[in-house]
Parts: structure tokens; C-alpha cells; sequence
């Protein structure tokens, strides 16, 4: 067993090496409270300080105080013992110190003059220390700020700018977004602007930057007509600081920018999303007078936006009863816009009682001022709830017929509620079958209990309506009529079948469509096809249209199961000819045939199918059914390479899927996956690492991560997030190995690598690429062996080793093995490059034409222009000009209908005939640039 001691420098190393986060936090709490247990205190100066570093990164206010002051009265009393600096990053006490003041500043509860003692004695401290006064200006001039004594907070500004930075002054970070946010409330947007993109594009970042000073640009982006930048900014920050409670402020800002811009539903879904952080640190009540403004706001703008009923989901916990009050059912938008502006009035009102001066109501006057303004800046994360209530039936008729209609579709349960909606028919006939869908509806649910309690009353009903025959039918089978599997069931069917001649045609009908049923469940199609063509023929007989429909549309599945697929859609397309069909089967006629489409690749044909069935299901309600037909429409259109028409539908889908507190995970991947395909990579970026965090919570399997990572990965790659797209191919490779996909694990290292090689990490993209090699090589993943060893043959390319021929090669050969022209193409092109890094030009040019042969033999005019551009580039470089000429003028002709290749080769060539000192002819093809 680990004695104690050992056990406490385990714990500090691990908190080291662990993320700020919960886990972090309950690491130092063990090593403080075991610390403790040793009563060493030099061990707990050690553990507290490093517990004000992670209470103050996580928000915890009381803890944060409560650790630091422990640690400043220790070191006070033996500096020797507990000194200010345990070399372990932010666990130093003079940085720490600058959180203080800051922190007695955002609660009402600390009066002026505590905030004005504590920032004393951190400069008392600092000068005793013999420390730069910079991070103390920094900490008064926040001060100023945050209490609206702007002059004074203007005048420490510029002091700060002549003070000497020094080891406590804020990062780079920090200090451009602190004076970006200045800028920015002070109505200096240009200067805000500048300061953030500075931090951007220096790379520089710290523990909530540049999430924090991204937000604080977003309104003067707006203002100063940026909306892409802003666009952009917003992504950016909200996905960086969504996690982490203690960014109320951030979460704030950008809760404000959706609302102002067009995107009420996405400003609904956050207020929804981070109304628990409320609850999270009562001490940052500046932080809650920010973002109740921040909802306050939002709602309004849901409100004006015909929203205001929509229920704001989680505000109604009783957490949050202190800032909103004690209410009964949920509140509505409206409602809980006019409860959050209240809310943030009162604590405003305590700030600038507190600080003697007006700067939370001048806060609150801005925040209003924005009602007057708008922007168009469309985000495709969020949209308003699909409306899927039906118009309602006007009488109970009505409600029958909706009731049938669902049934026929298999929306069970809105089968069930529209047939209590219909009540009880005075005609027995008719309550007989609106029975009868009562029972299928709750037999399909499996429900048998309840369907058993009704088989007596419709047996009344059927002998009231004098179909003796029928009932005396359903006491002998009961639910086996249902569908029930139970023992002696089909046989008592089959039997009933052999003596049917004698009862009546409708009752022959239901005897031959459920043995049809039970037939097709058994592998047994071709005997379920002859079934249901009796079961129609007594239907027929009987006047029973609906059911003659549904045994026709049985026979359909009979003979998909019997692999005759065209006989079952010209069925379907027959019953789709008649207008007799309820809605219900024709919707479900749809659904079927738009997924018989999809198998046989007629992709579009089976996404225009689904889409017409979700028609139908939205003026029936059925809410459930609606939810996966949506899914399987957004699927199809997905396929079928149209990833702008799937989006909406995915996003429908998954609305409607979590209404009904449904599993999203699934559909949300979808969504996140064809938000990138159609463009929108920063908001797929957002979504898809939700669904991978929610992945981890519910423990997914780690194939499951590795493709949600993977995803996830390539959207942050193409929101040139390129740092954040690294670390998550890294953690996708880690959880293809830990679900022993090798190949699926090369491809993301090889990912990793065209990401380091982009940036000039070429020695470490190629070590990627050969360990993904050595992955790949043993496996039977074509494809991804053909896209390794590509890679890495460029690689050792561009590296000028001989390497990369025999690699070409392998690739090669694999194309030809497996028809692959186009690949065969790829793979010369890159052989000629690499060529030219030889100096091996004749080689090259050969090389390089004939991959451009070989990519116009199967119709990509693209890279065929782009392979004889190389060339003719190569030839201009050699100073072989009229070599490259007649390459050049084929390059044009080949891209005739390519207008930016056109361009670059008229551009180019121009050049070359230029120094031909052909002048006339340059002349000629500069003016195709025109």
C-alpha cells in the first residue's frame, strides 16, 4: 500500500499533468485534505496554492479566497518556509494577488473600502517584495473600470503603458484583451479591433484568451461593418469558452451577438444551455449581472421574433429560484425576459449603491440601446422548433380519420391519442374498428396488457354490430389476430385458415393478412406473398379499401424479401396512383420506397420520397414518425451529395428527437458531419464537440470517439483552427489504437502530418507518416494504404530521398490491380514532382504530361491543366521558354471553362512571351485575362 507521503507527491504530479477542469479540482482537494491528515503544513502550502490557481481557472470563488488567504498568512508569518514563488506556473502569491481585488469587485457583498485595503496591501506587498508595480496598476486600473470611474481608469491605463512590464505584468494575451475590452465599452472600436487581432495573429493565448477578447470585438465588429470577422469571432470564442462556468462573462457577450444578429434560436439554445452557471459561484455577481442582461436581452429579441411562448427549458430549477423567483410550470421566453431584466436591475442597483456611481445602469442603457439596432449575420447551428402541430380535426369524425391514418402509418402512439380524441362512435360497426386499432396500436407497443383489456369490449361491439362470426373468431385466437408470438398461436391460425371457407369475407382477410405477417417474419416471403394476394381478394370482397391497400403494400415487402425489388416499387407506385390511400399509407408507401430508392443508389429519387412523406406526417402530427422520416431525408440528400438540403433536415430531426428526450448523439453526428460537407465547418466544429463530450460522459465505445474526434478534427482543420485540429487527430489516433483500427489510425496521422507539413514540421510529419505505415501495411485497408504510402512518398519527395519512387510504385501498382485510372493518375503527377526536387527535368516533364493524359482520359480537366502548369512552370524556371510555351497554350485550351486556371496560364505565358521579346503575342494573351 502507498504510504501517504508518497501518495501526496503523487497527487501533485498528477495535478501537474491534468487539465483545469473537475478533475483537476478534485485531485487538489484530495492533496489539500490529505495534506491536512500529515498536519505538514509546508505540504498544504504546496497543495493550497496550487487549489487558488484552479478554483480561481474553475470559478470557485470561495475556495479561491479561502486558499489564498491561508497561503498569504502563512507566508507572512515565515517567508523562508512558505515562499511567495513553489516554481509550478500560476502558484506563485503576487500573481495570485491580482486576482483579489477582482474578485471582491464582482460581488456587492465587499464594500469599497475592503476592495481598497486588499489592493493596498498588494502593493505594500509588492514593494516589500521589491516587485514592479505593473500587475498592481493592472489591478487598480481594472478596479477603475469596473466601477465607472472611467477618467481615473483612463489615466491608470496610460500609466500602465510607461510602467516597465515586469514578471507579474499581465501576458500578452491578457493585456490586449483587457484594454480591447476597455476600448470597446468606451465606444473605441477600431482600437479594440486592432488589439485583438494583434493577440490572433501573434498566437498569443492564456488560460480564457482569446475566447475573452474575441467576444469583447464581436459588437464593435458588428458596428463597424466586419459581420464575417464577427461571424467568425463568435464561433470561435463560444466554442472555446462553452465548457468552463466561470466564463459567464464571455458566455454573456456572445449570447448578446446572436440575439443582435438575426439568430434568436441560437441565442435561445445558449440561455438554455448556461442558465445552471448561474447557480455555479454566488460570489461572481457582476458575472450574473452580465449575462441576466446578456437574457434579458436575448428573450426580447425572441419575443419580438414571434417566439415568446417557447418554454426556456431548465429555468424553472429551484437552483435559480433566487434570481427569478419562485414559479409553477415553465417559463416562457417573455416571461423570463421580463424576470431576468428585473433581476439584473436589482443587482446593478446594489453595484452602483455600493460604488457610488451609475456604471451597472449605464451598462443596463446600452445593453437596451441595442433593441434599436440589427445585423445580418446568419449562423446555421440553431433554427426555432419545426411547428409539427396539425391543424386540428373540427369534430370527432375528424379525429377518427387522423386516428386511422397514424395507425396505418405505425405512429402508435399519436394513433392512440388522436382515437381518444374520437371518443366513442354511436355506430358499433365503427367503434369495432377504432377497437381494433386501439389493440394493434398497443400490441405494436408490446403493450399486451392493455390491448388484452380491450378485446372484450370489442367483442360487444362486433356483436352489437352483428359480425358474430368476427367476434367469435377473436375469443377463440385473441391477440394472435395482434400479432402476439405466444405458443400454439400460429397454429390456432393456420388452422382457423384451413376452415375458413365458411366465414365471412372480411373475417378470411384478417386471418390470411396475419398469417402473411407472421410468414414474413419467419423467412418464409414467397409463402406471405400468396397469403396477402387472398388476404386482398377477400378485402375486395368485403368493400374494405384501406385494407386491401394494406395487404397490397405487404406483398410489396414479400417481394423485397424476395430480392424482387422492381415488382415491389411497381406495387407501390400503383397504390400511389390511388387517391383513395389514406395519408398514413401513403406516407408509409413512401418511406419505404424512399429507402428501396437509397439501396439501389437512387439516392435523390428516395430523398424527393422522404420529403413528401414528411409532408404528410406534419399535417397528421406525428411527431415521432415526423423525427425519423426527417433523419431518413436528410440522410438521402446527404448521400446524394446535396449536404445543404440534409442540414435543415438533420436539424429538424434532432428538434424533434429532443423533444421527446431522445438520444441525439447519433443524429447530432450526422448534422455536425453535413454541416461541414456544406460549408459551415466553424459551427460543425461546435456541434460535433458536444456530441464528442457527450460521447465520453455516456462512455461510447472508443471506435465511436474516434470517429466523432476524426470529424471533429477535420472541421476545426477547415476553421483553420489548425493548433486544436492537431490535438484532436492526436486523440482520434489514440482511440483507434485503443479500438484496434489500425488503418482508420494511419489515416489520422496522416492527417496529423499534412497539418505539421503545412507548417513546416516536416521532419515530424514525415516520422507520422512512416509509423502510419508500419500501421496500415499488415492490414487489408486498400485505400488507406494507398493514401499512406502517397503521402509519405511526397514526403521523402519533397525530402529529395530516393525513398519516395519505390513508394510511387507500390502505388501504382495497386491502381492498375484495381482499375483505378484516375489514381494512376495522381500518383505520376506526384512521381514528376518529386522528380523536379531531383533536378531530373526530362524525367519530370515526361512524368507530369503523362499524368495529365491520364486525368483527362477520365474527364478531370482540373488536374490535367494543373499537372501540365507544373511542367510548364518547371520548363520557365529552367529558362527553357519555348519549351514551356506550347505547354502553357495547352494548359488554356484545357481550361477554357476553368476561368481561374485559364487566368494563371494567360497571366503566365504572357510572361514568358514577354521575355521571347514576343510582344505581339503576349499582348494577345494578356487580353484574355478580359
Amino acid at each position: 500500500m502507498t504510504d501517504p507521503t508518497t501518495r501526496f507527491q503523487q497527487l501533485l504530479d498528477e495535478i501537474d499533468s491534468t487539465p483545469w477542469g473537475p478533475h483537476e479540482q478534485n485531485l487538489t482537494a484530495e492533496a489539500v485534505a490529505l495534506a491536512q491528515e500529515l498536519g505538514d503544513e509546508q505540504f498544504e502550502y504546496q497543495a493550497r496554492m496550487r487549489q487558488t490557481a484552479s478554483a480561481n481557472m474553475g470559478g470557485l470563488t470561495d475556495i479561491m479566497l479561502n486558499s489564498f488567504a491561508w497561503c498569504l498568512a502563512h507566508h507572512d508569518a515565515d517567508p523562508q518556509r512558505f515562499p511567495l514563488d513553489i516554481e509550478n506556473g500560476a502558484a506563485d502569491l503576487m500573481w495570485q494577488f491580482k486576482w483579489m481585488a477582482a474578485t471582491l469587485r464582482a460581488s456587492p457583498a465587499f464594500s469599497s473600502e475592503q476592495i481598497a485595503a486588499v489592493l493596498d496591501d498588494m502593493e505594500a506587498h509588492y514593494r516589500r517584495a521589491g516587485i514592479g508595480l505593473s500587475g498592481v496598476l493592472t489591478a487598480r486600473f481594472e478596479d477603475a473600470w469596473a466601477s465607472g470611474r472611467i477618467d481615473e481608469a483612463e489615466r491608470l491605463r496610460g500609466q500602465l503603458e510607461t510602467t516597465p512590464r515586469d514578471d507579474y505584468s499581465h501576458c500578452d494575451a491578457c493585456g490586449r484583451s483587457q484594454n480591447a475590452g476597455f476600448f470597446a465599452a468606451t465606444d473605441r472600436d477600431e482600437q479594440a479591433i486592432r488589439l485583438v487581432e494583434e493577440m490572433i495573429e501573434g498566437g498569443f493565448s492564456c488560460g480564457e484568451e482569446p475566447e475573452h477578447a474575441l467576444s469583447r470585438v464581436l459588437l464593435p465588429y458588428l458596428r463597424t461593418g466586419r459581420l464575417d470577422d464577427a461571424r467568425s469571432a463568435h464561433l470561435r470564442s463560444y466554442r472555446l469558452a462553452k465548457d468552463n462556468p466561470d466564463n459567464l462573462g464571455i458566455i454573456a457577450n456572445n449570447i448578446v451577438f446572436a440575439a443582435v444578429t438575426g439568430n434568436e434560436a441560437r441565442a435561445l439554445s445558449l440561455v438554455e444551455r448556461h442558465l445552471p452557471w448561474l447557480a455555479h459561484d454566488p460570489l461572481n455577481v457582476d458575472g450574473h449581472f452580465a449575462i441576466l442582461s446578456a437574457i434579458a436581452f436575448a428573450l426580447d429579441r425572441v419575443t419580438a421574433a414571434g417566439h415568446g411562448d417557447a418554454t426556456v427549458r431548465g429555468a424553472d430549477a429551484p437552483a435559480l429560484e433566487p434570481f427569478f423567483g419562485p414559479r409553477e410550470g415553465s417559463w416562457t421566453a417573455s416571461g423570463l425576459a421580463a424576470a431576468a431584466g428585473t433581476a439584473a436591475d436589482r443587482i446593478g442597483a446594489e453595484f452602483d449603491a455600493r460604488d457610488g456611481s451609475t456604471w451597472h445602469a449605464q451598462r443596463r442603457i446600452r445593453m437596451r440601446a441595442l433593441a434599436e439596432q440589427s445585423w445580418d449575420v446568419p449562423i446555421r447551428s440553431d433554427a426555432f422548433a419545426v411547428a409539427t402541430t396539425a391543424p386540428e380535426p373540427p369534430d370527432a369524425e375528424g379525429w377518427y380519420d387522423r386516428a386511422v391514418a397514424l395507425a396505418s402509418y405505425g405512429s402508435e402512439l399519436d394513433a392512440l391519442a388522436a382515437a381518444a380524441r374520437a371518443g366513442e362512435p354511436a355506430d358499433a360497426e365503427k367503434r369495432a374498428r377504432l377497437l381494433s386499432l386501439r389493440i394493434g396500436a398497443y400490441a405494436s407497443l408490446e403493450d399486451w396488457a392493455s390491448a388484452d383489456a380491450l378485446l372484450p369490449v370489442r367483442g360487444e361491439a362486433l356483436r352489437e354490430a352483428g359480425l358474430t362470426e368476427q367476434a367469435d373468431l377473436e375469443a377463440r385466437r385473441g391477440l394472435a389476430l395482434y400479432g402476439r408470438g405466444e405458443s400454439g398461436d400460429q397454429e390456432g391460425l393456420e388452422q382457423e385458415w384451413a376452415d375458413a371457407a365458411r366465414l365471412p369475407a372480411w373475417t378470411r382477410g384478417d386471418i390470411a393478412i396475419t398469417l402473411a405477417a407472421w410468414r414474413l417474419r419467419s423467412d418464409d416471403p414467397a409463402g406471405a406473398s400468396e397469403l396477402t394476394e387472398q388476404a386482398a381478394a377477400c378485402f375486395a370482397e368485403a368493400g374494405d379499401a384501406r385494407l386491401v391497400a394494406a395487404s397490397i403494400m405487404m406483398r410489396a415487402m414479400a417481394h423485397v424479401a424476395l430480392g424482387e425489388v422492381d415488382q415491389a416499387l411497381e406495387l407501390m407506385q400503383s397504390l400511389l396512383a390511388d387517391d383513395d390511400l389514406n395519408p398514413g399509407q401513403r406516407a408509409r408507401l413512401l418511406g419505404v420506397r424512399a429507402r428501396l430508392h437509397g439501396g439501389m443508389g437512387n439516392l435523390e429519387d428516395g430523398a424527393a420520397d422522404a420529403d413528401a412523406a414528411v409532408g404528410i406526417l406534419t399535417l397528421l402530427g406525428a411527431g415521432g414518425a415526423l423525427a425519423e422520416a426527417q433523419m431518413l431525408a436528410g440522410a438521402l440528400w446527404d448521400d446524394a451529395g446535396h449536404a445543404d438540403k440534409a442540414v435543415p433536415r438533420y436539424r429538424a430531426g434532432v428538434q424533434l428527437m429532443r423533444e421527446r428526450d431522445a438520444d441525439v448523439s447519433g443524429a447530432e453526428f450526422r448534422l455536425g458531419r453535413a454541416m461541414l460537407a456544406a460549408g459551415h465547418a466553424a459551427e460543425a466544429a461546435e456541434l460535433l464537440g458536444d456530441v464528442l463530450q457527450r460521447e465520453e460522459q455516456n462512455g461510447a465505445s472508443a471506435a465511436s470517439r474516434a470517429l466523432t474526434a476524426g470529424v471533429l478534427a477535420r472541421a476545426l482543420a477547415a476553421s483553420e483552427e489548425y493548433g486544436h485540429a492537431l490535438s484532436a487527430y492526436g486523440y482520434a489516433a489514440e482511440l483507434h489504437e485503443e479500438a484496434e483500427e489500425p488503418a482508420e489510425q494511419a489515416l489520422v496521422l496522416t492527417e496529423q502530418a499534412k497539418i505539421l507539413a503545412r507548417f513546416g514540421e516536416h521532419s515530424d510529419a514525415r516520422d507520422l507518416l512512416e509509423q502510419a505505415a508500419d500501421l496500415v501495411r499488415p492490414t487489408e485497408a486498400v485505400g488507406a494504404i494507398v493514401d499512406v504510402l502517397h503521402n509519405l512518398g511526397q514526403a521523402y519527395g519533397g525530402a529529395r530521398d530516393e525513398r519516395a519512387f519505390a513508394l510511387f510504385d507500390e502505388v501504382a501498382a495497386l491502381a492498375a490491380e484495381h482499375d483505378a485510372p484516375w489514381l494512376l493518375a495522381d500518383v505520376t503527377d506526384s512521381r514528376g514532382r518529386a522528380l523536379i526536387e531531383f533536378d531530373r527535368l526530362d524525367d519530370a516533364i515526361a512524368a507530369l504530361l503523362t499524368a495529365a493524359d491520364g486525368f483527362a482520359e477520365v474527364g478531370d480537366a482540373t488536374s490535367a491543366g494543373g499537372s501540365e502548369l507544373f511542367a510548364a512552370r518547371a520548363l520557365a524556371s529552367a529558362d527553357r521558354l519555348d519549351d514551356a510555351v506550347p505547354l502553357y497554350r495547352s494548359v488554356l485550351d484545357r481550361a477554357a471553362e476553368i476561368p481561374p486556371l485559364h487566368q494563371v496560364a494567360a497571366l503566365e505565358l504572357g510572361d514568358v512571351l514577354e521575355k521571347l521579346g514576343r510582344t505581339g503575342d503576349a499582348a494577345e494573351v494578356r487580353a484574355l485575362l478580359d
